[in-house]
């Protein structure tokens, strides 16, 4: 299936562009038109359970994600359960003399049913995610 690769460099310091897009606990309020739904369930250290709905490709993703954190270097979120179970996508924060490199490597799963369909094709989904980023990084 699709893997998306998307490469940005930001002048905000790598710490704050970390609390703004692993911010999974505030996806709903932060971009609620990519985020309508977002329930975190368990949180133990670094780890988080969270039940979410993703507007992406056209489609509402119904999904329960993984979030590991280790701040402020990485965040990788796997895809537990729903439309997209077994993606994976991990975010790289690296500090740079202007401010941050953020590297999002996301290997994308879909289920039967948006297989199926047919409405996620692989630019799509590649277009509306490298989108939803820059949205992330207008807030910043």
């Amino acid at each position: 299936m699709p893997r998306i690769v998307i490469t940005k460099l930001l002048s905000a310091e790598r710490q704050h562009v970390f609390d703004v897009i692993a911010n999974y606990e505030n996806l709903q309020q932060i971009m609620p038109k990519y985020y309508p739904s977002v329930r975190v369930r368990s949180v133990r250290d670094n780890v988080a359970i969270v039940e979410e709905h993703l507007n992406i490709g056209g489609k509402e993703l119904v999904m329960t994600t993984k979030h590991i954190s280790k701040y402020p270097e990485s965040h990788d979120v796997f895809v537990l359960g729903g439309d997209a179970k077994g993606s994976h996508i991990s975010e790289v924060y690296e500090k740079t003399d202007q401010g941050t490199k953020l590297t999002i490597t996301a290997d994308i799963k879909l289920g039967t049913i948006a297989k199926l369909s047919g409405v996620i094709g692989k630019s799509r989904l590649e277009s509306d995610y490298n989108t939803m980023i820059d949205d992330f990084c207008k807030i910043l």
